[in-house]
């Protein structure tokens, strides 16, 4: 391929610097067969595989534009397999309207690479809502949808009406008034099921003892809490906390941050060093202070005690 074909080659697979515009275009797709280079790249993917000779130049030059781009392609199509018959126009339409809403070249790889179905989405009926979600309902300023898309990519692949919406109607009922917490710190709050998700992580909290009001407390002051693992977090320690710890309920309360923290690396190795000494220190001391910081109490603590 030549230098002013490869050029042209590269600007029709959404390389261009022209400024962004998201209407499609009607221009024809390449016709130069791929050389040694693009092969290099191609030749990996399973779809060149010596038995699919006829594999039609249309998806080589969409296995190179994701490339290209530094997408892995592979997953890319095994994901969303919508990208196999989808058209070079179609991706360029995409890219060059995420770009007129602030989104970086550079933040395309990852915010793809998460989420390949927004590469085959409709920009009217999918991602203008959420764009328009993101103004009107949580009032992010322009200028900032490229650190809430950044944040969360997902929020890209879900539907305003049946996710985004009801999700924040719920957290609001629970007390999240601080829309731009939700938009620029815990937006993955947003894309989580308000009825597999969220729902169950609530009841889960009430389940260990505690009341309705003071599970909605924890999740206010620790949102984490709701992106926890029942089987994997909530229940190995919380078992280690009532069992091995002799916990007060009422620490937990206090300090729900305590789910935050490893088992194995933090918990119990601290929970060990303060049985050792035979001192007593709150949760949150025991579990949020350096290590240099957890030696000092231990020392201080043992002189007092």
């Amino acid at each position: 391929m030549s230098a002013t074909a490869a050029t042209a080659f590269q600007s029709s697979l959404c390389i261009s610097s022209q400024k962004p515009s998201f209407s499609p275009t009607n221009s024809q797709e390449p016709k130069t067969h791929l050389a040694s280079k693009p092969k290099s790249l191609l030749h990996k993917h399973p779809l060149y595989s010596s038995a699919r000779h006829n594999i039609s130049l249309q998806i080589k030059e969409k296995i190179l534009c994701l490339e290209i781009m530094g997408i892995d392609s592979g997953k890319a199509l095994s994901l969303n397999p919508s990208l196999r018959t989808t058209s070079l126009d179609s991706l360029n339409s995409i890219i060059s309207f995420l770009q007129s809403k602030g989104i970086h070249q550079k933040d395309l790889p990852r915010i793809f690479g998460m989420c390949p179905k927004i590469l085959t989405s409709n920009i009217k009926t999918d991602l203008n809502p959420v764009f328009s979600f993101l103004s009107q309902d949580l009032n992010v300023p322009e200028n900032n949808y490229r650190k809430v898309i950044n944040k969360c990519p997902r929020l890209l692949t879900s539907s305003v009406r049946d996710q985004l919406k009801p999700a924040l109607f719920y957290l609001q009922r629970l007390g999240f008034k601080d829309l731009e917490a939700l938009a620029y710190q815990d937006p993955v709050l947003l894309v989580s099921s308000v009825e597999h998700t969220l729902i169950p992580k609530l009841k889960f909290l009430e389940s260990m003892g505690i009341s309705t009001g003071e599970a909605k407390s924890m999740v206010l002051r620790c949102p984490g809490l709701f992106t926890f693992s029942i089987e994997n977090n909530y229940k190995p320690k919380f078992e280690y906390f009532k069992e091995e710890m002799n916990g007060n309920l009422e620490e937990l309360k206090e300090f729900p941050q305590f789910f935050a923290f490893s088992l194995e690396k933090r918990i119990k190795p601290r929970h060990v060093e303060v049985m050792k000494s035979g001192v007593k220190l709150p949760l949150a001391n025991i579990l949020k202070s350096t290590d240099e910081e957890f030696k000092e109490l231990l020392r201080n603590n043992e002189v007092n005690s």
